[in-house]
């Protein structure tokens, strides 16, 4: 009997699996356990308290960032291992690789639009700037007049431009590990210094374009966006970058800012015409399913009508619904756990 559990133990090392083995793999765990994106985290806090309200066992909830999560998520299948990760950006191909590699199967759910929206306190006027004057503002190397790449000069707003006001920047936002981040990098940085290459007839490197600048100007103010909303009354002359359901929750103490002339709004995010607008997401691992006790249930609450849908108790959270088309395609996927086959 040693001899077998030996051998048994071994073959699993050898595989590099480990894995759960039906009911008898869920006595290890008897609640879901979910990470990633803080983002996110409003939204499947709220479905997380309505489950436990239904009689379920409330999940675990916690914020880590969308990258740290994915990591988490994408590390193997086990009891030790998350059974949900939250995503302020789509999985990307490396992620998705490494949680192939690791006998992960993700369920992606698309659960709604959000927008990045760079607020301050109400207690000094609200500023409009352009996708470049934000690159101008953060990016930590920008084009010289000779169009040449230099260490980002700009101190204050008005060294961008005239029409915005004579404040030092200081912008107070989410770490590299954050899916607010990436997206703010790419829907913010990137196409904001594509709009400078245009106006100045250079090239730039796109890599280039979404280093943020380190030299104090932008601010990591970890995973906890309430924190920031908390600096930002504190200190009226700072902003703060974090999801539009933030906004929503604090609209008597901050304020957006218009991108492009677009203010942030759930009409504009929807519609695409708010630059800094995206799609949030959750994954499942469907290799937990039915072995995690509630797990598909959990998912199912999540696409109901009554949660993601219009006037669902996610939108009153700040969430921006998916078209009804659209939600009815992603709860049919949920609830049928179709596996990501690629990217």
């Amino acid at each position: 009997m040693k001899l077998a559990a030996v051998i048994s133990f071994t073959a699993v090392v050898i595989g590099g699996v480990l894995a759960l083995a039906g009911a008898a793999g869920a006595q290890g765990r008897d609640r879901i356990q979910i990470t990633g994106s803080s983002t996110v985290f409003p939204f499947t806090a709220a479905v997380a308290e309505r489950f436990g309200q239904k009689g379920g066992k409330a999940p675990i909830v916690e914020a880590t960032g969308t990258g740290g999560g994915m990591r988490l998520f994408c590390g193997g299948v086990g009891t030790h291992t998350p059974d949900i990760a939250n995503a302020s950006r789509r999985i990307t191909p490396s992620e998705f690789a490494t949680c192939r590699r690791n006998g992960v199967t993700p369920v992606e759910v698309k659960v709604g639009f959000d927008g990045i929206v760079i607020a301050n306190s109400r207690a000094v006027p609200a500023m409009q700037v352009t996708l470049e004057q934000l690159y101008l503002a953060l990016a930590a190397e920008v084009p010289d007049g000779q169009g040449q790449s230099v260490a980002n000069p700009n101190r204050l707003w008005s060294d961008i431009s005239p029409s915005l006001p004579a404040r030092k920047i200081e912008v107070l936002g989410p770490p590299p590990t954050s899916g607010t981040r990436d997206a703010l990098n790419e829907l913010g940085l990137l196409e904001g210094c594509r709009q400078a290459q245009r106006r100045l007839n250079v090239a730039i490197d796109p890599r280039a374009c979404q280093q943020v600048r380190a030299d104090g100007a932008y601010v990591e103010a970890g995973e906890n966006d309430n924190i920031i909303v908390q600096r930002l009354r504190a200190n009226p002359g700072s902003f703060g970058i974090f999801g539009f359901s933030f906004l929503e929750e604090n609209q008597d103490k901050i304020q957006g800012t218009r991108i492009d002339g677009v203010e942030p709004a759930v009409e504009a995010i929807a519609a695409g015409r708010y630059p800094l607008a995206r799609s949030l997401f959750i994954y499942v691992k469907r290799d937990h399913i039915g072995v995690i006790p509630g797990l598909q249930d959990f998912v199912d609450e999540y696409v109901s009508e009554a949660a993601m849908g219009e006037d669902g108790y996610l939108e009153r959270k700040g969430l921006v619904p998916l078209q009804r088309a659209d939600r009815e395609a992603v709860a049919r996927g949920a609830r049928g756990a179709a596996g990501m086959a690629g990217l």
